[in-house]
């Protein structure tokens, strides 16, 4: 169901925000039809299939259009989808601010009104967590992570002991322990920068230790799960190399996360 939604959204996102007025290319197994006028309900979100989703009911979908002012004008959008760069570590252009919070203001309405998320619950779809298990100590965490990323080939490359800076800095005594610590996998990172340098935003890879209101252990990291774009690696131009390099590194981040929280020394 969670790939389902993303699927949805990465659609509508295409159609809506995506894409130049004269753009024509769209979400697989969508038909090319002009922008509507601004007012003009949206042909595209009628066919765009949304999932049923429990706890709530998503709003009828075709009149979106008439709460988003900005809908059926050019999008100021800088990108290429060009699949694979010239040379190695070829940089894009870099996105404008102002463009950045266009796009941001036109997203909004869909993640309140149509997706009914605020920044909490957007920030737990963007987080892969695991709750550590009974009677296994932070200590023991983390002391597992390391010997799993070791045995991975992973590089521990530093840590931010975030807890110690609320005591100190802040005077803040009753915040809970949180520690953040760094891997990377020197010659996937390497490759991966070579064909995308942004990715450098990610690197080193984070994995978070934390204890919540409960006392209890959770470990987790950014969810960068390429299932979520399966069947639009195209149009996003995710090159295979791309793909496989993001696809290794998540799933070794995923089973040092798996390590600590079992407590695997």
């Amino acid at each position: 169901m969670r790939n389902n939604l993303y699927r949805s959204l990465l659609s509508i996102l295409a159609c809506l925000f995506m894409l130049p007025a004269q753009a024509q290319i769209v979400a697989p197994g969508v038909p090319y039809m002009p922008m509507p006028a601004p007012g003009a309900p949206n042909p595209y979100l009628q066919l765009l299939p949304v999932p049923a989703i429990p706890v709530f009911t998503l709003p009828d979908l075709s009149g979106l259009t008439n709460n988003l002012p900005l809908a059926g004008m050019p999008i100021p959008f800088i990108g290429t989808l060009q699949p694979q760069p010239t040379k190695p570590y070829t940089m894009r252009p870099g996105i404008p601010q102002q463009t950045k919070r266009q796009m941001m203001q036109m997203m909004m309405p869909i993640m309140s009104n149509v997706m009914r998320m605020s920044m909490p619950d957007a920030m737990n779809w963007f987080a892969h967590k695991v709750k550590v298990k009974k009677g296994v100590s932070f200590d023991e965490v983390v002391d597992s992570m390391k010997l799993r990323a070791n045995k991975l080939n992973f590089k521990y490359v530093g840590n931010n002991l975030m807890y110690k800076d609320f005591q100190a800095v802040l005077g803040d005594k009753e915040a809970p322990r949180i520690e953040v610590h760094s891997f990377c996998d020197i010659a996937v990172g390497r490759d991966l920068l070579k064909i995308a340098p942004e990715f450098l935003v990610f690197l080193p890879c984070r994995i978070g230790v934390m204890e919540d209101a409960n006392k209890e252990l959770w470990v987790m990291m950014l969810d960068w799960n390429l299932d979520w774009v399966a069947g639009y690696e195209g149009q996003l131009g995710v090159t295979p190399e791309l793909s496989r390099g993001a696809i290794e590194v998540r799933n070794k981040m995923e089973e040092i996360m798996t390590a600590g929280a079992n407590g695997d020394l």
